[in-house]
C-alpha cells in the first residue's frame, strides 16, 4: 500500500492548541478524514458525499456549536 499523504487547511498553524480535520485522497472515489489529535483513528467517505458538508462548514451553519 502507498504511503497517504495528509493535507491539513492552510488556516491551520503548527503547535499546541492547533488541532485540525486532515484530508488525504485514498483512491478515485475516496477520501479519507481523520483529526490532527488522533491521527489513528480515520473516517473515509467519498467526494460526493463530503462535499455538501464542506459547503454548510463554509456557509457557517455550525458557527453555532463553536465555542
Amino acid at each position: 500500500m502507498s504511503e497517504i499523504n495528509w493535507q491539513k487547511s492552510s488556516y491551520s498553524t503548527q503547535g499546541d492548541g492547533n488541532s485540525c480535520i486532515e484530508l488525504a485522497s485514498i483512491g478515485p472515489d475516496a477520501i479519507a478524514l481523520r483529526e490532527s489529535d488522533e491521527p489513528g483513528t480515520v473516517m473515509t467517505t467519498t467526494p460526493a458525499k463530503l462535499r455538501p458538508l464542506l459547503h454548510a462548514i463554509k456557509a457557517g451553519e455550525f458557527d453555532h456549536l463553536a465555542g
